[in-house]
């Protein structure tokens, strides 16, 4: 399946042709993680299925996962808080490794805020066990026989919409896409994808109602 939506607000940068065929999809349940390798050249749409769900997403060098994106190296090659289509982010040693072919949402993400974790939770009162992306990282790096980094590098967090205020704090507002919204991404290497359905539900990101993300590998 293909989304269209009747009026689109794609932004894109002209990419060369190719075909839109999908190969394969993966579905990224409510509040859990996948990973899947994707090779060098090879193009991927990450799609908000339902609306208003952040997906919190990594890309780690297919041999040599020590290597992964940086968002603040990311941030310098592009002197930007976050890509824009045609523009790439790049590794901790400040090799492409994805380029950001087209965003076909209101063009609101983050590239600041870490990746919830158990701590995170704590902090926000929550008593006993809840799921998190660090956690949902290390479960689907584990599933295809990667090693998990003992703490979450920074993700990009697509869909998140947490603005900086006046007075330098952080607005933690509902993520804006709509059903079907979704970016498209090309692998500039072999990489392992890993994508998490975040599972905040105490602030506003997700509408406090966390949903399911869609990874088209085309």
């Amino acid at each position: 399946m293909i989304y269209q939506r009747a009026s689109s607000t794609a932004v894109a940068f002209s990419p060369t042709p190719y075909d839109r065929v999908i190969a394969e999809r993966l579905h990224v349940p409510a509040r859990e993680g996948r990973a899947v390798r994707v090779e060098a050249g090879r193009r991927f749409r990450v799609i908000d299925p339902d609306g208003g769900q952040v997906a919190d997403t990594w890309a780690f060098v297919g041999d040599d996962p020590a290597e992964f994106h940086s968002a603040q190296h990311t941030r310098v090659h592009v002197n930007r808080l976050f890509p824009r289509p045609g523009e790439e982010f790049v590794t901790n040693a400040r090799r492409p490794i994805l380029l950001l072919e087209e965003d076909a949402t209101p063009g609101i993400h983050d590239m600041l805020c870490a990746a919830c974790d158990p701590e995170r939770y704590r902090g926000l009162g929550v008593e006993g066990p809840h799921a998190s992306c660090q956690e949902n990282l290390r479960t689907a790096l584990q599933a295809v026989g990667v090693d998990a980094p003992r703490f979450a590098p920074q993700p990009i967090n697509l869909f998140m919409n947490t603005p900086a205020q006046p007075d330098a704090t952080i607005a933690w507002l509902p993520a804006p896409t709509k059903a079907g919204d979704y970016v498209l991404l090309r692998a500039e290497l072999d990489i392992v994808l890993v994508v998490s359905a975040c599972p905040q539900d105490i602030i506003q990101i997700n509408e406090r109602n966390p949903g399911p993300i869609a990874i088209e590998l085309l």
